[in-house]
């Protein structure tokens, strides 16, 4: 039985604030320097961007609410599968410019 929509919803929220928390006060130079920051970061974005897979594949017409969701998608896809091409810029550029606004999206989902 698949899961119900507020549940993906629920990850992406719970992945995006564990985000927050491990890069708050922190900047790219922190970043960039810390392998554990990093690796925890990226594995929360892997989480998200499942979760939203997963709502695609389950509530489509969730997924469509969220702008972006496509290339959130294939940003996992490059974590997980062209892991040695990250690029930390890249990815504190993600935590830093696309996720208040996904948070935002998601949160109000769950209010709905």
């Amino acid at each position: 039985m698949p899961r119900e929509p507020a549940k993906y919803l629920f990850d992406i929220q719970q992945a995006a604030d564990r985000i927050e928390r491990f890069c708050a006060g922190k900047g790219f130079d922190d970043y960039s320097r810390d392998e554990l920051l990093r690796s925890a970061v990226e594995r929360q974005l892997e989480i998200i961007g499942e979760a939203l897979s997963q709502l695609g594949k389950h509530a489509p017409e969730v997924l469509q609410k969220i702008p972006s969701s496509g290339r959130i998608i294939g940003f996992r896809n490059i974590l997980i599968h062209g892991y040695a091409m990250v690029d930390d810029k890249i990815v504190w550029g993600v935590v830093e410019t696309h996720l208040p606004p996904l948070r935002a999206v998601v949160s109000r989902l769950l209010s709905q």
